[in-house]
């Protein structure tokens, strides 16, 4: 049934795709809508465990998928403004109901599994741009994004409903776990607790200042009510998420890259490790310190850098004050990770990449305590804990079949899977196929 529904989508999306082009110009579109489709099957066998707890990834033999659709729209509204939808459908459910690994290895679990289709509006934002003068760039025709001119120096106003990663912390080669990397580790910041809701998505407001060598944003965002929840807490002057971030575009021998400096300032309903391991009850809990609100603060590094024609390299670094309940993202204090893409034209297949990249995750003193006093976080939680920093490698093949239709095959490697040595090492085997319009 699942396989029948997805080659109903596939072939519905490839039909509109032939009979209704966009009217608007290719120069300056006036309008436009992209749809895109990601299935990711990942499998493990079975692993060494000594114990499992409430938040373990299973020891035994697992497979899982995951589907998701997205119809986007963007409209021009006036000059130098545009407002874009996103209608979000998905299916599945990560491995071990998305628990059990603090760098989860499908980008394409969310927290809330479904059998059932499931839909909502992920996105709903208007963007402003105002140019500054000087020297303009070409925009091309694409998701969330319409096809134009605009200046290089400018202004750009955006409020709504968004993903996060659409603005900050974006990277060249590890960004998009549909056409890159799966891992939550690689695709973001694993020590930056981004504000978002168990989906992925929040609403705020964020501002940008572009110049044509350097960048600079802040966003203010909405962070849920619970834990990783749905729901947003209205309490705007006590419960938020700001996020600030300078960006430096340079050239070395003619090959472009950028580095990035991230900070960001949460509030929320956030219990503390200390208040939970104070108290007598175990396993250790902070739920009952979520009462009142409190902060968490962090920063990040992130450089992607172009060695050679179709290779490139990525580093980022990720640091948190880790003394209070991750929030919204995953369960990483500490880290660190590294890896480089490299595109097929060497094998003569231009559009295929090979991508390596490998992680280390770790948690702050206090955060080890409560995980060993049985405490659990959003992802992780095995009862007890023999503290080993989690250790990941993760090589795929992303080849192109058909235009825009992209299959990959992905392989995993886990060590001290959720900070735990008395688990695994585990293996992870998947497979993704994309397409898009």
């Amino acid at each position: 049934m699942i396989i029948g529904l997805r080659r109903t989508i596939l072939i519905t999306y490839a039909l509109l795709a032939c009979i209704l082009p966009t009217l608007a110009s290719a120069y300056e579109q006036d309008w436009n809508w992209h749809v895109q489709n990601t299935d990711v099957v990942q499998w493990h066998p079975r692993f060494p465990a000594r114990f499992s707890g409430p938040q373990s990834l299973s020891e035994t033999s697992a497979a899982e998928e995951t589907v998701s659709v997205d119809v986007y729209g963007g409209i021009r509204v006036w000059d130098g403004a545009e407002l874009y939808a996103d209608g979000l459908m998905w299916h599945g459910f990560g491995l071990s109901d998305t628990h059990g690994v603090a760098g989860f290895p499908n980008g394409e679990a969310f927290r809330i599994g479904t059998n059932s289709l499931r839909g909502t509006l992920a996105r709903m934002f208007v963007r402003h741009t105002i140019g500054l003068g000087g020297e303009r760039e070409t925009v091309e025709d694409d998701q969330l994004q319409l096809a134009g001119t605009r200046d290089i120096s400018r202004i750009t106003l955006t409020l709504g409903k968004i993903s996060v990663k659409d603005l900050f912390d974006t990277n060249a080669y590890a960004n998009d776990p549909r056409t890159q990397f799966l891992n939550w580790s690689l695709l973001a910041n694993g020590a930056w607790d981004y504000p978002a809701d168990s989906l992925g998505y929040t609403i705020g407001f964020a501002a940008e200042l572009n110049r044509p060598n350097w960048a600079v944003r802040y966003g203010i965002f909405e962070v849920p009510k619970r834990l990783n929840g749905e729901a947003f807490d209205r309490h705007l002057l006590k419960a938020w998420s700001m996020v600030t971030e300078i960006e430096r575009r340079y050239a070395v021998v003619g090959r472009p890259g950028t580095i990035r400096l991230l900070a960001y300032l949460t509030r929320a309903h956030m219990g503390r490790y200390q208040d939970a391991l104070s108290a007598p009850t175990r396993p250790a809990d902070t739920t009952p310190f979520r009462r009142n609100y409190h902060g968490k603060y962090g920063v990040g590094l992130n450089m992607d850098q172009e060695l050679i024609e179709g290779v490139g390299v990525f580093m980022r670094l990720g640091w948190s004050d880790g003394q209070t309940d991750s929030w919204m993202f995953t369960d990483v204090d500490r880290t660190a990770s590294l890896g480089a893409s490299i595109k097929g034209r060497f094998w003569r297949r231009h559009d295929d990449t090979i991508g390596v990249g490998g992680v280390f995750n770790g948690i702050t003193d206090v955060h080890r305590k409560y995980l060993a006093a049985g405490g659990l976080g959003i992802l992780v939680g095995d009862g007890t804990l023999s503290y080993g920093w989690e250790r990941l490698l993760e090589v795929y093949y992303d080849a192109a079949l058909w235009k825009r239709l992209h299959a990959a095959l992905d392989y995993q490697f886990i060590v001290n899977p959720a900070y735990n040595r008395d688990r695994g090492p585990a293996s992870v085997f998947g497979m993704r196929v994309h397409w898009s319009y």
